[in-house]
């Protein structure tokens, strides 16, 4: 991943934090990994968890996965900028990693649901959120049954959780329908590089540009 930086190694301007929250079945890590893989300068936040690992997975990698006892020191040592329990599992975000890379001019993706979000937005002024919708309930069942993992009653209560995230919507800058993914990631896209082109953004990306542009 590229970054722009000054002749003393400091990044001219600070990053963004993006909160991206979808119900379960929504399509958001897909879509995030996807819009990381197409973008420079972003960077996912790997949260820490409670929950067991599933195949496939590489601890620090997809989450720092830690024991509930571990998990809750770190609660009381204020590690987290945010921490939330979800269905059976904790997860929370270390604000010493995120606030690292926002001083580095990176940008910084929260992938964290609405009560996680509720926690950051006071605590991290200028951030930006972004809820990821299903195209229908049908379409959400589908990809909850789709991943083979859970059984029915998982499925089932993963749907009414779903739904209950859902309302929450309103809350967010952005909404983006993941009916077609393309599409989704084009529209997920357009919200980073719109919110680059900021007056305040350019200014301290394009710093030498500006000052030879308007050298007299």
């Amino acid at each position: 991943m590229k970054q722009r930086k000054t002749t003393d190694g400091q990044a001219p301007y600070a990053g963004t934090l993006y909160i991206i929250s979808a119900p379960s079945g929504g399509g958001k890590t897909s879509l995030v990994k996807a819009l990381v893989d197409t973008m420079d300068e972003i960077r996912v936040s790997v949260s820490f968890t409670t929950r067991a690992m599933r195949p496939g997975e590489v601890d620090g990698v997809n989450y720092n996965f830690v024991d509930m006892a571990e998990f809750q020191r770190m609660v009381a040592d204020d590690v987290f900028l945010e921490h939330a329990q979800v269905f059976d599992n904790c997860y929370g975000t270390s604000r010493e990693w995120v606030e690292q890379q926002l001083r580095e001019g990176v940008d910084v993706i929260l992938e964290i649901d609405w009560q996680g979000a509720r926690q950051v937005r006071p605590r991290m002024p200028g951030n930006v959120g972004v809820f990821i919708l299903p195209p229908s309930r049908q379409a959400l069942e589908q990809r909850l049954r789709g991943r083979g993992q859970d059984s029915e009653e998982v499925i089932q209560r993963r749907f009414r959780d779903a739904v209950t995230d859902m309302a929450h919507y309103a809350e967010y800058d952005y909404v983006v329908i993941n009916d077609d993914f393309s599409e989704a990631l084009t529209d997920l896209s357009a919200i980073i590089r719109a919110r680059r082109q900021r007056a305040e953004v350019q200014c301290g990306r394009q710093a030498i540009l500006i000052e030879k542009l308007l050298d007299q």
